[in-house]
């Protein structure tokens, strides 16, 4: 393994002349300076060779003789010399000449017959590496279905009829699509391959490249392999806007370009000479004291790539996400890696209870402090954090652990960086994106693809299947889907359930035919895969099946309810709490939709915003934390409130559950990513935090240390995982709510065996309080927040048993009476339920 870093024959833009950059609108010109990667970049940036067989070094020794004849000889032809020297010598008959060009010639055909040997296993493991690669696209799992009828979804909410129209329109452009598809491109299986057609593919004969930019004049592939030469490798264009070269395999056998060299390309465009990393790249990475990003040509050797041990798990039923940003998941003030994370955080994961890990920042991004939602490198993975092997280690580990792993792609948007991603790609605003206004978020400062594009459908559509098929994912949380089923983007918007808000002239009807496409696809070749989208809008149809004539997604992500415990917190005093209000904005969802609910994520997180922790308690957890030292009333209520609102939403809010990792013990300190001062394209200055990652850490010794009241909250956290994989109450078909009392402040309801009782009350507690049921029979507490262990105080008896009365009580037929203390969740289930066993 050989290692090397020229430094690239092209002009370092300084950041002074960066002001006018596109890239800058976002302090993209000062993030480079934050990055604390120049101590892990040898381990990314790997200039290796497969180096040729070794020439032996001839040992013989020819005696006086012979070194004279092949003196004599060395001015003819060498060829001749050799030879004549060789006939000479036998003709001599000097048994010592002899035996010298006998040995020369014996050890002369041993290295030609070991260069042959190490070119036929170079050739094998290339031979045997493609069929490891494309075995499983050759022979996909499954097939994709032909599309269906559509019809289905009005028998499940007949107010759809009064929108037929525009609904009928949109799933006849999908049946089109399909259609032309199959037609030009073998099908959706085959469409959703772009990846072995464009970017680098390596055969047995070399390397072949190609890449859409139709908007370029000429197109020439350049690098470490040709020493930059911008006219070494041109490339030739075809009708379509598509550019092709061909680099055979060096005379060695050898690929043209070795493993971990950098590469880009460069292009006269019509907004001039550009160079940038081609738009399928597999792995970027920005040098020390550089400015841009270096495409990466990734093609380990086969002992090299990490090989999948373990399947991916069966989709779970009941499904409990945990929230996660690699870079951000040490204790320390650094950016983690994927072995630290795969080594120190699953097995957290795992002993919390959670059976989902949700990956945030995977795809690779200039700007970190993006959170990873402004994407430049849509298919290489984030190299902050790691090579592409090691992610694919920190997956299979945890596929070992029966977690799965879904991957927050974005798709709603690209970064507006013109220097290391697909902005201005080809020297054109039109490229992958809308034109003008409509291709420009002006909230987000970022580009909005144009999904009625052909190319863009392929690539975008071939980058779900690449992570699926190359990471092992088990799914995706689609990122801002609002913004991308509405010409509005939902800015400005508010929907209040009007169905014409949904199906209207303001609708990007490419845009959900991609996402049919793309659910229809993903379904299709893996019935285990688990999409969720992140849709505010609560647009009908989004989670049914798209034969039914719906979107296709599993899950929508219920983000209201975040909201609606944030403008409690915030706006309202206990005693203003409508009971009604809450349980109403816990269940507003759409019948036969699933949802994924959550108290927080990480957008609660951030700098500029607060966690449901701070909200409750704020400065006082800096003082007041500790199990054998002083409380506070505002430490005790937070505590009590923390757990209560994290239980109800978990109990009703959806079939789905989701926390960001940390907050599951109300992590104490916000997000704020490293950032230095910039001034903004309009005048504004913006201070920043002198690059510091003080604040871009999780203290998971926090929750850990049993001397501090993080402690209790986490190990609430876990006890309620526990409860719902044993009983599997989010995804129950029996649910009742029996009482929503605004002036006990009080909440029960009924899930599957379980009977929860939550008081809000401030200040009461009630004795002989009674609880309405269905089923008659004893009950005993399974679970209670004011358990000591999880820093409550310990006021209910958990040896009580609570016999059932005959009766109608809050129409139920049967009840019983219980204590419930102030600030309390208790729930209680039958004393022979053994749960459902998920």
């Amino acid at each position: 393994m050989a290692w090397s870093f020229a430094a690239p024959p092209y002009k370092i833009v300084s950041n002074s002349s960066l002001a006018s950059c596109p890239i800058v609108n976002s302090g993209h010109a000062h993030f480079l300076a934050t990055e604390k990667i120049g101590a892990r970049f040898n381990r990314f940036v790997r200039i290796s060779s497969l180096e040729a067989p070794l020439t032996k070094t001839r040992k013989t020794q020819r005696n006086t003789n012979l070194s004279a004849k092949a003196e004599a000889a060395s001015s003819k032809d060498s060829s001749a010399a050799s030879t004549a020297t060789v006939r000479d010598t036998v003709a001599a008959g000097d048994p010592d000449d002899i035996a010298a060009v006998v040995e020369d010639v014996e050890e002369e055909t041993k290295r030609i017959a070991e260069q042959i040997e190490a070119l036929r296993l170079e050739n094998a493991k290339l031979q045997e590496r493609m069929m490891m690669t494309t075995k499983a696209q050759i022979v996909p799992p499954n097939v994709i279905p032909p599309p269906g009828d559509g019809q289905k979804i009005y028998e499940q909410d007949p107010h759809l009829l009064s929108y037929k129209d525009h609904l009928e329109y949109r799933y006849a452009q999908y049946k089109s699509v399909r259609e032309h598809i199959d037609k030009l491109e073998g099908g959706l299986e085959a469409f959703s391959r772009g990846y072995e057609k464009f970017g680098f593919n390596r055969s047995a004969e070399g390397i072949t490249y190609r890449e859409w930019a139709p908007g370029a004049k000429s197109v020439s592939l350049m690098g470490d392999f040709n020493n930059w030469n911008p006219i070494a490798n041109v490339l030739v264009k075809n009708n379509d806007g598509i550019w092709e070269t061909f680099l055979p395999n060096n005379a060695d056998g050898t690929p043209a370009i070795s493993n971990g060299s950098r590469v880009k390309i460069h292009m006269d465009t019509p907004s001039g000479k550009k160079d940038a990393i081609p738009a399928w790249i597999k792995f970027a990475v920005q040098a020390p004291g550089e400015i841009p990003y270096n495409g990466i040509y990734y093609d380990p050797p086969l002992e090299e790539v990490y090989q999948f041990k373990h399947p991916n798990p069966k989709r779970p039923k009941s499904l409990r996400i945990y929230e996660a940003h690699v870079g951000m998941s040490s204790t320390e003030p650094k950016v983690n890696s994927y072995t630290e994370f795969r080594d120190d955080v699953l097995p957290r994961i795992k002993k919390l209870g959670y059976n989902a890990v949700q990956l945030m920042a995977i795809q690779e991004h200039a700007y970190y402090g993006s959170f990873g939602y402004h994407v430049t490198n849509f298919y290489a993975v984030s190299s902050r954090c790691g090579t592409p092997d090691e992610l694919k280690s920190l997956i299979d580990r945890a596929h070992e652990l029966g977690i799965c792993v879904l991957m927050d792609i974005v798709h709603s948007h690209a970064s507006n960086n013109v220097l290391d991603g697909l902005n201005m790609f080809d020297g054109t605003d039109s490229h992958y994106f809308h034109p003008g206004t409509r291709g420009y978020h002006w909230m987000w400062d970022s580009r909005l693809f144009n999904y009625g594009n052909w190319e863009v459908l392929r690539f975008l559509l071939s980058n779900l299947r690449w992570w699926m098929q190359e990471y092992k994912f088990d799914g995706f949380r689609f990122d801002g889907v609002t913004s991308m089923m509405y010409t509005h983007h939902g800015l400005q918007m508010t929907f209040t359930g009007n169905y014409g808000e949904y199906f209207g002239l303001t609708t990007d009807v490419d845009a959900v035919v991609y996402l049919m496409l793309a659910n229809d696809m993903l379904h299709g070749l893996y019935p285990d895969v688990i999409t969720i989208g992140e849709d505010v809008s609560g647009m009908p149809t989004f989670c049914r099946p798209v034969h039914e004539g719906g979107v296709g997604f599993d899950y929508r992500l219920q983000m209201a309810i975040a909201d609606k415990w944030i403008e409690l917190l915030k706006k309202h005093k206990d005693e203003e709490w409508e009971m009604g209000n809450v349980v109403y904005t816990l269940t507003n969802r759409r019948w036969l939709e699933k949802c994924v609910a959550y108290a927080e994520s990480h957008d609660q997180a951030l700098v500029g915003d607060k966690t449901l922790a701070f909200w409750l308690m704020d400065k006082d957890m800096y003082h007041y934390m500790a199990v054998d030292g002083p409380s506070t009333p505002v430490i005790d209520r937070g505590i009590a409130l923390h757990k209560m609102i994290r239980l109800i939403t978990m109990a009703l809010g959806g079939e789905g559950y989701l926390n960001f990792m940390g907050n599951e013990f109300g992590h104490p300190e916000w997000i704020d990513f490293p950032r230095w001062d910039q001034t903004l394209p309009s005048g504004k200055f913006v201070k920043g935090n002198g690059g510091s990652y003080d604040k871009c850490r999780r203290r998971f010794d926090l929750g850990d240390a049993d001397f501090l009241r993080y402690h209790g909250l986490q190990l609430f956290d876990s006890a309620m995982n526990s409860l719902e994989e044993k009983f599997g109450f989010m995804i129950t078909d029996h649910q009742y709510i029996s009482r929503k009392d605004d002036r006990d402040k009080v909440i029960i309801f009924e899930k599957g065996d379980l009977v929860f009782v939550f008081n809000f009350h401030w200040q009461k507690s009630f004795t002989d309080y009674r609880v309405g049921c269905i089923k008659p029979g004893e009950y005993r507490v399974v679970l209670d927040s004011d358990e000591r262990q999880f820093g409550g105080f310990g006021r209910i008896d958990h040896s009580s048993t609570f016999f059932s009365q005959e009766g109608w009580y809050d129409d139920r037929p049967h009840s019983f009476q219980v204590y419930s203390p102030s600030r309390t969740a208790v729930v209680y289930g039958l004393a022979n339920s053994r749960g459902v066993g998920l």
